[in-house]
C-alpha cells in the first residue's frame, strides 16, 4: 500500500538474510521496460514497513528506475522481534546481504554496470548513511530523506542508552513516535495508525545503534565521496533536524546536494505538498543518471 491506502504494485518475496533471518522484500519493475536507468534501494523508517512506499516507488518507476525495497529486521513481514535488534550491526550486515543480491541479479540479467542508487529515510537514512560512512559496499549514489542523524537525546536519555544494552538488551518499550507530526496530511497520519503492520517498539539495542550511529556519522561527513541527496524538513519533531543540517554543513559541496523543506515535517514525500520534494529527487537523479 501507500502511506495512505491501496494495495502495493511490487512483487512480494522472501529474502533469506546472512544468518537465515526471513526479511520481506519488495520489487517493483520500472514503467518503460526491461532496461532501468538503475535500481533504487529503499530502507524504511523505525516501526513501519516497505509497504508504505508505494507511491515513492511508483513515482521511481517512472523516471525509468527499478525499485527494490525491503521490511528490516523486526519491522513488516520480516523476521525478528517487533523493534528488536539481534546484534548491533544487524541492520547494516542486512542491508549488505540486499546490496549483494541486487549487484548479482543485476549480473544475471547481463546489467552488471548499472547504477545502484540507495534511498532511505528516518531511521533507513541513518541506516544507509552509516552503510556508505563505513564503506561496507561500493554504491553509485545515496538520496537521505530526513535521516535519524540526531534524535535528540537528552543527557538522562543517553545515560539509559548507553546503560540498558549492557543490562537488558532486548528490552523493547514504546518508541515515542508521535504520528501527528508524520505529515500535514489526515490520510497520511490516519493509515498510519490503524496499520496492522506498523508497530511502536524499540529494543534497548536498537537504541543504542541509533544513539552512537548518528554522531559516528556526522563525524565521517567531511570525507564524504559518495554522490548525496540530503532532503529533510524544518518542523520534523520525530528527528532533530539539526542532525541534517550538521551534516549539510560539514560534507564536501561537490559530494552533496541538500535541502531543507522549512514548512513540511518528517515524512516529506508523504506531505500534502510533496510536489516540490519529488521535483528536487527527479532532477538529481535526472543529472546524476541521466536518461
Amino acid at each position: 500500500m501507500d502511506a495512505a491506502q491501496g494495495a502495493t504494485s511490487a512483487t512480494l518475496s522472501t529474502f533469506t538474510a546472512g544468518d537465515g533471518e526471513n526479511l520481506a522484500l519488495y520489487d517493483w519493475p520500472p514503467h518503460a521496460g526491461p532496461h532501468p536507468r538503475g535500481v533504487v534501494l529503499l530502507v524504511h523508517g523505525l516501526g513501519e514497513h516497505m509497504g508504505r512506499y508505494e507511491n515513492l516507488a511508483r513515482r521511481l518507476g517512472g523516471w525509468g528506475f527499478e525499485v527494490r525495497g525491503y521490511d528490516q529486521y523486526g519491522h513488516g513481514e520480516s523476521g525478528g522481534p517487533r523493534g528488536g535488534l539481534s546484534a548491533a550491526t544487524r541492520l547494516l550486515d542486512d542491508l549488505g546481504d540486499l546490496v549483494d543480491d541486487t549487484r548479482a541479479r543485476l549480473g544475471r540479467r547481463k546489467m552488471a554496470q548499472a547504477p545502484l542508487i540507495l534511498l532511505g529515510h528516518s531511521l533507513g537514512g541513518l541506516v544507509a548513511a552509516r552503510f556508505v560512512s563505513l564503506q561496507l559496499r561500493p554504491v553509485d549514489a545515496l538520496v537521505l530523506s530526513s535521516p535519524a542523524l540526531d534524535v535528540g537525546l537528552g543527557g538522562f536519555q543517553k545515560f539509559l542508552v548507553a546503560t540498558l544494552p549492557k543490562l537488558a538488551p532486548n528490552l523493547r518499550v514504546g518508541n515515542g513516535l508521535d504520528a501527528r507530526f508524520l505529515s500535514h496530511d489526515p490520510a497520511v497520519v490516519a493509515a498510519y495508525r490503524a496499520d496492522p503492520r506498523v508497530h511502536d517498539r524499540i529494543a534497548a539495542r536498537l537504541a543504542l545503534f541509533l544513539a552512537q550511529a548518528g554522531p559516528a556519522t556526522l563525524e565521517q561527513a567531511p570525507h564524504w565521496s559518495v554522490p548525496t541527496l540530503l532532503l529533510w524538513a524544518g518542523q520534523d519533531k520525530l528527528v532533530n533536524p539539526a542532525g541534517s543540517a550538521a551534516f549539510a554543513a560539514a560534507a564536501p559541496k561537490q559530494a552533496l546536494t541538500s535541502r531543507c523543506f522549512d514548512d513540511l515535517y518528517h515524512e516529506i514525500f508523504n506531505e500534502r505538498d510533496a510536489g516540490p520534494v519529488f521535483a528536487m529527487l527527479q532532477s538529481w537523479l535526472e543529472q546524476r543518471f541521466p536518461p
